[in-house]
């Protein structure tokens, strides 16, 4: 019973929902090409007041990093795969860039579950 309540207690906070959903769309972003991410973005912007002073802030800028950081890694391999020269590059760019937001992802998502706040690094 207790395993129960500490589990419904774990999910009240809005706010902490809100960051789940936006962990949830960043992973379904890497699977639709981006798409969920915008979603996941535009979230962290319009809610990103209503966490301002409390742990959850923490991992809405950590989220927000991620997406600004990964577009601005996957634009430049783009270019660079673009440029026909440079295309074994962009690939392992995008490679490095891809394994580092899986584990922005899941070192966030493991975070918040366990109610600890990021660096926003």
């Amino acid at each position: 019973m207790s395993q129960e309540n500490d589990i419904s207690n774990n999910f009240q906070d809005p706010n902490k929902n809100l960051a789940l959903i936006v962990y949830g769309l960043q992973i379904l972003g890497i699977l639709t090409g981006g798409i969920a991410w915008i979603i996941g973005i535009i979230i962290n912007y319009i809610k990103k007041d209503d966490v301002k002073g409390t742990w959850i802030e923490s991992h809405f800028l950590w989220q927000i990093r991620t997406f600004w950081i990964g577009l601005f890694w996957g634009i430049i391999s783009l270019i660079l795969l673009i440029t026909i020269v440079l295309a074994p590059v962009a690939w392992i760019v995008w490679v490095i860039v891809g394994i580092w937001i899986i584990y922005r992802v899941i070192k966030g998502l493991l975070d918040l579950l366990d109610n600890k706040a990021l660096l926003s690094k």
